[in-house]
């Protein structure tokens, strides 16, 4: 009998340099089995490079568990539990539809042919059709029926609508919810449309310079963050308080964003209300751009 897994990914001072920067510096994470997490940060921060590193696709220094296993030495049997969609597609030119899905079917010991069709119907995807001859968005659709096909228990995307037009987006978050996801299957994503998938999120990590900086579940940001929409009387008393950002909006209004400070008081100084995600990684992020 199989010792059953807590943490899907478990991390320990993963290190990885490249020339004179360190992409992951000394990074700690746990990822729980049956979450949706969101692996958030600038370019350049770490994001792929923590994931080529769960997906055994670089060396590096440290600590690394995926599903119990060490990806440095034990990456063809890892991915046979393990899926991946990047923002560009590797399907050849020239393939049709249908032999997409014998060749992945041929490849993958876990892949149901039957139930990617399934995935096909209602789609402008027929058996006939090339790669070629699709759009961007039909390439993704196809793209995520064949991974939607595979029983892993970890799904990773790498910014997989980029370039997608927004009724896309929308459509392929939708079908991972709605097709994909189970209590048994993780899914970790990486994007920078934060404001999409903030809805579909259990949990959120954000990355900045090879560190994890925020790494909590999303119903828990809601007890610890708050921003105001500060009085213009009060703010100097908001500000004793050492909000993390503040930010100004037309006619003499101001919005200050707090970590852990107490509602009671933050209820006096103006409008309080929880803050989105996008919110939360720009004043996280501040300086990262400079």
């Amino acid at each position: 009998m199989s010792a059953v897994i807590n943490n899907v990914v478990s991390a320990r001072g993963l290190r990885k340099g490249y020339k004179n920067k360190l992409a992951l510096n000394g990074t700690d994470f746990d990822i729980p089995v049956g979450r949706i997490v969101g692996l958030i940060g600038p370019n350049g921060a770490g994001k792929t490079t923590a994931l080529k590193a769960i997906l055994g696709l670089i060396p590096f220094d440290g600590q690394l568990k995926v599903l119990g296993k060490d990806p440095r030495t034990q990456r063809d049997e890892l991915m046979n539990d393990v899926c991946f969609i990047a923002d560009v597609a590797v399907l050849p030119r020239w393939m049709k539809v249908k032999e997409a899905i014998e060749f992945v079917a041929g490849v993958h010991p876990r892949f149901d042919a039957a139930k990617c069709r399934r995935f096909l119907e209602g789609t402008q995807l027929t058996p006939g059709l090339r790669v070629r001859e699709m759009s961007k968005g039909m390439i993704v659709q196809l793209h995520l029926a064949l991974v939607m096909a595979i029983d892993a228990k970890l799904l990773v995307l790498d910014e997989p609508t980029l370039g997608l037009d927004i009724l896309y987006r929308k459509q392929f978050y939708q079908r991972l919810l709605e097709d994909y996801f189970d209590e048994e299957k993780t899914i970790l994503v990486t994007t920078h449309q934060v404001e999409e998938i903030e809805h579909i999120l259990t949990d959120v990590m954000f990355i900045r310079d090879g560190k994890i900086v925020l790494n909590a579940p999303m119903d828990e940001l809601g007890n610890r963050y708050a921003e105001v929409l500060v009085n213009a009387d009060k703010l100097d008393a908001a500000r004793g308080l050492k909000p993390i950002d503040e930010r100004a909006l037309p006619f003499g209004k101001t919005v200050m964003l707090f970590d852990g400070a107490n509602p009671g008081q933050l209820a006096l100084l103006g409008e309080t209300r929880t803050p989105g995600l996008a919110d939360l990684f720009v004043a996280t992020m501040k300086g990262t751009y400079a």
